[in-house]
């Protein structure tokens, strides 16, 4: 590897590139650069980490050429803190440079050559639609053509029966573009008719974009729905759809009303509160009753030991898991399943 070269920031940089990063793992958020030089140098621990890994989505491009940007989707290891294996990125960087040398926007075929390399990964079909369609939006290009039969389906026009015509593409970059024509109107008016074939690709997409107040009181008001009538699966689309609404009152309010129903109990429910709204388990209490839950969940025995690993290493939620394990009025359950953890 070049001398002068230690990050991947350097590589990009040194490639002559325009580049932006985003974490793909738990959900589509951009990383800044400061913060990602800050990962790279291990000063920080990764913000989202997913299975002990960062999920990165790499866009690059050369500002002189007209030609599409290049994505790495990239999947690099962290440690017990949750910071960059550093030994891990020089690799990858150091396959790039074999391959490509400092020319990383040129043959496409040369380019190709990464894609057998281990650090390389493909997001699911959602993520990548979203993902998609988030870039058109960020760089001014046209949606996809399935976008317009997508509106005309949520204006009513079609009839709510006619989904199988639906791409994903068109979903993902209808709901990227909320903010256009009448579209989050039209959703709103459509949202208590649509099927659940429409609701759950919708809902995996929503929980990229950080929707409105108005989009999530109509979510929040179904999901409440949902979880008075326990319907699990309803349930867990509408908290996706949910969770990353900057209106988070709402998210911790359906979470609250989840924990206080029988659907607390059911494994789906206590994986999308893991996944999806991890932050709104920074609350003590909330966090205790989750996982107190989790501790009474006798369907998945190993399930407390998977969500106490995956939430310990979230930097935000750490030291309230921590704390946990030293509160003194816990259910024996709870007691239970924190012990077995040092076993």
């Amino acid at each position: 590897m070049d001398k002068n070269i230690a990050t991947l920031a350097q590589l990009l940089d040194a490639a002559g590139t325009q580049w932006r990063v985003y974490d793909i793992g738990r959900r589509i958020a951009k990383i800044d650069k400061t913060t990602f030089t800050k990962i790279e140098n291990a000063d920080i621990p990764y913000p989202f980490p997913l299975q002990q890994h960062a999920f990165l989505a790499i866009q690059f491009w050369d500002p002189k050429a007209s030609k599409e940007p290049y994505i790495w989707f990239l999947k690099l290891p962290l440690d017990e803190q949750s910071k960059l294996i550093q030994a891990s990125r020089n690799h990858f960087a150091s396959m790039v440079i074999e391959a490509l040398g400092t020319q990383l926007t040129g043959d496409d075929q040369q380019a190709g050559q990464l894609d057998n390399n281990p650090y390389v990964f493909t997001p699911n079909a959602n993520k990548r639609a979203a993902f998609n369609a988030l870039m058109k939006v960020e760089l001014n290009q046209p949606a996809s053509i399935y976008y317009e039969h997508v509106q005309l389906y949520f204006s009513g026009k079609l009839g709510f029966d006619d989904w199988q015509s639906l791409a994903l593409q068109g979903l993902a970059d209808f709901v990227m573009r909320l903010d256009k024509d009448q579209n989050e109107a039209n959703l709103i008016t459509a949202l208590s008719d649509i099927p659940e074939d429409v609701i759950a690709p919708l809902s995996a997409l929503l929980e990229h974009v950080a929707i409105s107040t108005v989009l999530a009181e109509a979510l929040f008001h179904l999901g409440k729905q949902a979880v008075n009538n326990e319907h699990t699966s309803l349930t867990v689309h509408y908290l996706r759809a949910i969770s990353f609404a900057p209106a988070t009152g709402l998210t911790a309010q359906l979470i609250d009303c989840i924990l206080a129903n029988p659907l607390g109990q059911q494994t789906d429910v206590q994986l999308t509160i893991a996944g999806r709204c991890w932050q709104h388990l920074q609350q003590p209490e909330r966090l205790h009753l989750y996982m107190d839950l989790i501790a009474q969940n006798k369907t998945e025995p190993t399930l407390f030991a998977g969500i106490f690993a995956d939430l310990v290493a979230i930097s935000t939620i750490r030291p309230h898991i921590l704390a946990l394990l030293r509160i003194e009025n816990r259910s024996e359950q709870l007691a239970r399943a924190i012990g077995s953890l040092f076993k």
